[in-house]
């Protein structure tokens, strides 16, 4: 997945209002941070492979200290522990824990079976959703705008730029994200690793920024009818 790990970032605001959206956006996609470095330096190895899936050329040969079950898990907790000692935030810190581990689970959801449970385990999971295009399009943006449509009402602009900013970067991972499952594959691994991080680094600023001009919406205490107020 792409954007459907943006939306379960987006969501996560709700839960941590305190968080900036660019750390959550670094959380749903930390092991596609990782993923990248790891592959040129040869510890991690994928193939393109024109027609694999109708989503996808890339063949992901061997990728367990990212994309393991437990390494997964394992990166999760060491955010959420530089989380915590940090900010001593433990309701961030448990979020963001959980964040990073969803990368996994949908993963799961959209991968063929390629996805190990450990980096010493020969079982491979997925289940195959890319290997249809529609539907793929449909469960990935149907999460993302779905996370979108929690972040809207857990947050609201303070400016022109915290609503127009907003907009541009939805507008733009989904424009992004159309134009890679229809789009020719990369020329080479270097370049997708290479432009990968790249535009990580561009999506995190750009959240970081967002964010700063968008405040929590507090929720509103409502008062039972009828209730009398106490006076000391």
């Amino acid at each position: 997945m792409f954007v459907g790990h943006f939306g379960v970032a987006f969501a996560a605001k709700r839960a941590t209002p305190r968080t900036n959206l660019a750390i959550l956006v670094l959380a749903c996609e930390l092991v596609d941070v990782i993923w990248p470095i790891l592959v040129l330096l040869g510890v991690e190895r994928v193939t393109i492979r024109a027609g694999i899936t109708p989503v996808t050329p890339l063949a992901f040969d061997y990728y367990p200290w990212t994309h393991s079950l437990l390494m997964t898990v394992f990166w999760g907790v060491v955010l959420g522990c530089v989380c915590y000692t940090i900010k001593k935030d433990k309701r961030a810190a448990v979020v963001l824990a959980l964040v990073v581990a969803s990368h996994w689970v949908l993963d799961y959801i959209s991968h063929i079976p390629d996805l190990p449970a450990a980096p010493w385990s020969q079982a491979k999971f997925g289940l195959g959703l890319w290997n249809s295009r529609l539907w793929t399009a449909v469960v990935e943006l149907a999460i993302f705008f779905g996370g979108v449509t929690l972040y809207l009402r857990s947050t609201k602009a303070r400016d022109r730029i915290g609503r127009f900013a907003l907009l541009a970067y939805v507008v733009f991972l989904t424009f992004i994200y159309l134009l890679n499952i229809q789009g020719a594959p990369p020329p080479s691994v270097r370049v997708m690793a290479t432009s990968a991080e790249i535009g990580t680094v561009i999506l995190f600023l750009w959240a970081w920024w967002i964010d700063h001009h968008r405040e929590a919406i507090a929720p509103q205490i409502v008062q039972k009818p009828f209730s009398t107020p106490i006076h000391n």
